[in-house]
């Protein structure tokens, strides 16, 4: 029985890491797509004021 909680606890790290795996490439990838965003509207705004 203790053969089979190690083993089911070990399952559940692996998926707790992969979790933790895709949501930091969700979060990288918002990021950057806001990021992309961002620039440019702050770029038209500085050229708009002549900065």
């Amino acid at each position: 029985m203790q053969a089979h909680a190690k083993t089911e606890r070990g399952a559940s790290l692996v998926e707790y890491a992969l979790l933790v795996a895709l949501i930091a490439v969700v979060c990288i990838g918002a990021v950057t797509f806001l990021a992309n965003g961002t620039k440019s509207t702050f770029s038209s705004a500085g050229t708009s004021l002549g900065a």
